[in-house]
């Protein structure tokens, strides 16, 4: 590689990487608890648990009709909305129910009810309480809405640009050492270059599924609308300029019309009329697969909402699957304590990386306005113009 090359890729690697440093110090450190969210909700008591039944019913379970299972919830908010209902794949014993003042309510009240026997459970907190809140709130977008998560996809983009030619920096860096050598003995400066070298080539692989998963997540709410504009909007052609339903049909009876349109899938969320997942003339029901990666695949099927008749049902299109897909690959959920293990480690090894690479750019600003002051005090040359002119190179 030639020099000037060289100095260009150095002087890419530079600036993409400071400017995304700190934001993807805040993603990691973030990032860390979210991993594991799921246990810090159990170990701080805010997990939901299905009562225990008989041992008579143990065995083969009730199921709840899914009507008396919203009743029991809007029993406690006559005046709010249903705007979803959901299970998870670990814990289909419970229906969760989401209600609010509006189909797009942000402020909504979550509601766990038994799915056995439609009796209440609890109105749990977000997974880990307050802290775990806000730890997501500032992962996803900065607190800033849609304008936080495209600045994120943005400071993701550049780290992405940042890896690529740190790699293309590497190959020349360690012609004369060999793989993983960390010189000691020297400066300090010396040490953690090498080690920011070495973590940034053991985490490569790692830092680009996450930073490339991560940039995608910040399109979801882009990529949802585009979707609500295209395919939902032809599958709308026949409601255009038709009144919305002014009595929904039963859900239960939805559910199991969606269940019988895709055998082998289970329930995954359903969303109600005038939801972002929905329309105002429809349920949207959204079947999954059962094994840990194909839960995160919907296949939506469209009822329309006063009659309960199935009026569409069709595979997502390729950007919303490669969505679904990317948000297990970004937080390392899919794969049991063993792999959300390995995302810990590799998170770690990355804010080493970023770190490193804060510290090291303080201290070759240190270097050189030392090395100023002893030109400028042989030249005579005021040394605020060598640090500029250092700088500069």
């Amino acid at each position: 590689m030639s020099s000037h090359s060289l100095r260009r890729w150095s002087w890419i690697h530079k600036w993409s990487s400071l400017v995304c440093t700190i934001f993807m110090l805040l993603l990691c450190l973030t990032g860390l608890p979210l991993i594991y969210h799921h246990e810090i909700g159990h170990l701080l008591g805010n997990d939901v648990e299905a009562p225990k039944l008989d041992s008579t019913l143990a065995a083969d379970p009730p199921r709840a009709n899914v009507d008396d299972v919203i009743a029991a919830a809007r029993a406690l908010y006559p005046n709010k909305i249903t705007m979803y209902i959901s299970q998870e794949t670990d814990e289909p014993a419970i229906w969760n129910v989401t209600l609010g003042d509006h189909p797009t309510d942000e402020h909504y009240k979550p509601i766990a009810v038994d799915a056995r026997t439609a009796k209440l459970i609890t109105e749990p907190a977000f997974e880990g309480g307050a802290f775990m809140s806000t730890m997501f709130r500032l992962h996803v977008d900065l607190f800033a809405g849609l304008p936080g998560k495209l600045f994120l996809g943005l400071m993701g983009l550049l780290l992405l640009v940042a890896i690529v030619s740190g790699v293309v920096l590497y190959a020349p860096f360690m012609r004369k050492l060999d793989f993983g050598t960390v010189r000691h003995g020297r400066t300090a400066r010396l040490k953690w270059l090498d080690l920011h070298n070495l973590l940034g080539i053991v985490t490569l692989v790692w830092a680009l599924v996450v930073g490339a998963t991560g940039m995608v997540n910040t399109w979801a709410d882009v990529l949802l609308k585009y979707w609500q504009a295209t395919e939902i909007a032809a599958m709308l052609e026949p409601y255009k300029g038709a009144p919305p339903p002014t009595k929904l049909a039963s859900m239960d009876a939805a559910v199991k019309a969606a269940e019988k349109a895709a055998p082998g899938m289970q329930v995954g969320f359903v969303a109600f009329p005038g939801t972002p997942f929905a329309s105002p003339h429809h349920y949207g029901v959204y079947m999954r697969g059962n094994e840990a990666f194909s839960s995160r695949l919907y296949k939506p099927v469209l009822i329309d909402a006063q009659t309960g008749a199935i009026t569409d049902h069709r595979d997502l299109p390729w950007y919303l699957t490669g969505l679904l897909i990317s948000q297990p690959l970004h937080f390392g959920d899919y794969g049991g304590g063993w792999m959300k293990f390995l995302w810990a480690l590799l998170d770690l090894a990355t804010i080493v990386v970023l770190g490193s690479g804060l510290y090291l750019w303080f201290q070759r600003g240190r270097a050189l306005r030392r090395h100023a002051q002893a030109v400028a005090r042989q030249m005579g040359t005021p040394a605020r113009a060598l640090v500029r002119s250092g700088e500069g190179r």
